[in-house]
C-alpha cells in the first residue's frame, strides 16, 4: 500500500464519530392491574396501620405492583416506615395473593441508600400509599437522586472475588457429574454469582429477576445469548459448556488471584 492510499483511510476518531449510539429498549407498555388488585391494596393498608399505629410514617408499593406488571402469581411486595430502629417481615394472604410486608426504621433505609446495590433502583419506581408528613415523598426523591448517581464502582479486590467465586461453583460442578442433581444445584449458585458480578462489573444497578435478561442483552448481547443457551441447555454436559463460556466471556478482563507459590 503506499502512502497515498494510507493517508486517505480515516482515522480511529473519524470512524468513531461515526458510530450510531445504541438506543435504549423501549419501554413496555403498563398492564392494567388485574381486577381486585386496589381492593386488594385497602385491605393490606388497613392491616399495616391497624397493626404499626401512631409510629408508621410511610406505605411503599414496590416490585412488580408499582411497576404495573402484575401477573397472576405476582406478590404484593410493600415496605412499611416506621418510627425508631425496626427490622420485621411478615408474609400474609389477600384473596389469593401473597402479601409481603417488610417493616423498616425509616432512617436506617435512608441511610441504607448510600451502600445498597438493590435499594435506590427498588424505590425510585415505587408508589406512595401511605405518608406522614412527606417523610415517604423526600425517601423517594433521595432515591432517585441516589439512582442518578450510579452505583459505587467494584475495586479489583471485589472483581477478581467475584471471578474466583463463580469459578469455585463451576468447577465444584464439573468435579461432580456423576451427581447430576448436585451438580445442577451448584450450577444455580454459579449462575446466581454470575449475575451479581455481570451488573458490579459493569456499573450498573441491580434490577428485578425479569428484567435481568432483558437488560443483559440490551448491553452484551453476547453475553446475553451464552446466558440464554445456559438456561436453555437439556443436558448437563452442555450446561457446563455454555457456563464456562459464559464465564470466560464475562470475566475476560478481570485478572486470577494472585499465585503465592
Amino acid at each position: 500500500m503506499d502512502s497515498n492510499s494510507t493517508a486517505s483511510l480515516p482515522t480511529r476518531e473519524e470512524l468513531n464519530a461515526e458510530l450510531i449510539a445504541v438506543p435504549e429498549p423501549p419501554e413496555q407498555p403498563e398492564t392494567p392491574p388485574p381486577p381486585g388488585f386496589e381492593d386488594g391494596l385497602d385491605v393490606a393498608l388497613r392491616h399495616v396501620k391497624g397493626r404499626r399505629g401512631g409510629d408508621l410514617v410511610g406505605i411503599i408499593l414496590v416490585g412488580s405492583g408499582a411497576r404495573r406488571a402484575i401477573t397472576p402469581h405476582s406478590d404484593v411486595d410493600l415496605i412499611a416506615l416506621v418510627k425508631g430502629d425496626i427490622d420485621g417481615h411478615e408474609i400474609l394472604r389477600v384473596g389469593e395473593r401473597l402479601l409481603d410486608i417488610r417493616y423498616h426504621g425509616y432512617r436506617s433505609v435512608e441511610d441504607e441508600l448510600a451502600h445498597s446495590l438493590r435499594l435506590p433502583s427498588l424505590l425510585r419506581k415505587g408508589r406512595v400509599l401511605f405518608d406522614h408528613e412527606g417523610v415517604t415523598a423526600q425517601l423517594l426523591e433521595k432515591a432517585n437522586q441516589r439512582f442518578r448517581q450510579g452505583p459505587q464502582p467494584a475495586s479489583i479486590n471485589e472483581q477478581i472475588r467475584l471471578k474466583a467465586s463463580c469459578y469455585h461453583w463451576l468447577g465444584k460442578a464439573e468435579d461432580l457429574t456423576d451427581k447430576p442433581g448436585t451438580a445442577q444445584y451448584l450450577l444455580t449458585l454459579f449462575y446466581e454469582d454470575c449475575i451479581l458480578a455481570f451488573f458490579r462489573l459493569g456499573g450498573y444497578w441491580l434490577t428485578a429477576p425479569v428484567d435481568v435478561h432483558r437488560f443483559m442483552f440490551s448491553r452484551e448481547p453476547a453475553l446475553a445469548d451464552l446466558a440464554g443457551q445456559y438456561l436453555n441447555a437439556t443436558t448437563l454436559t452442555d450446561r457446563l459448556n455454555f457456563g464456562r463460556q459464559f464465564a470466560d466471556l464475562l470475566f475476560k478482563d478481570i485478572p486470577n488471584p494472585a499465585r503465592i507459590d
